[in-house]
């Protein structure tokens, strides 16, 4: 979890890879009014995103309920949004932390994605850190951040 450009969707691909587990990302989600709203420019609210995170929490669910572990790429910026993914059953969270400086250039360098750079200072004001989560360092190569939450889940499962 974290904000847009901190490398969520890069890094769960390969952290599924390392672990073996099915990789699903958020953005897949959304239902096109959302994606529509972001790329006109304008933030979600929270009645926007409650149905598209009731999705991915009965995603989730369907998924263990066939015995598979999921790397999900979500931003879950709020308390509330992460609890609400853990309707799904149990959940370990992963919180890609970085600030603004290292984070623009990537999303000025992004092409392709519906999530203007304009919106990250709505994702910053947006964000509550997580208490319990494998906080980690974005400025850190992708594999040094595979490797660290790896290990972590691999000491808990």
């Amino acid at each position: 979890m974290g904000v847009s450009g901190s490398g969520k969707t890069t890094l769960g691909r390969a952290l599924a890879e390392e672990l073996g587990w099915t990789f699903l990302d958020a953005d897949d989600f959304h239902p096109p009014a959302n994606v529509a709203k972001m790329a006109a420019g304008a933030a979600l609210s929270d009645e926007d995103r409650w149905p598209w995170l009731d999705r991915l929490a009965d995603e989730l669910r369907t998924l263990d309920g066939r015995g598979r572990h999921v790397v999900l790429a979500c931003s879950a910026l709020k308390q509330a949004y992460r609890d609400r993914l853990k309707r799904a059953g149990e959940l370990r969270w992963a919180y890609l932390r970085g600030d603004a400086a290292t984070i623009e250039p990537r999303l000025a360098a992004r092409r392709g994605h519906y999530m203007p750079a304009s919106l990250l200072a709505s994702q910053f004001a947006t964000l509550e850190e997580p208490a319990e989560a494998i906080v980690v360092d974005i400025r850190k190569s992708i594999a040094a951040q595979v490797a660290q939450i790896a290990a972590s889940l691999r000491s808990t499962v």
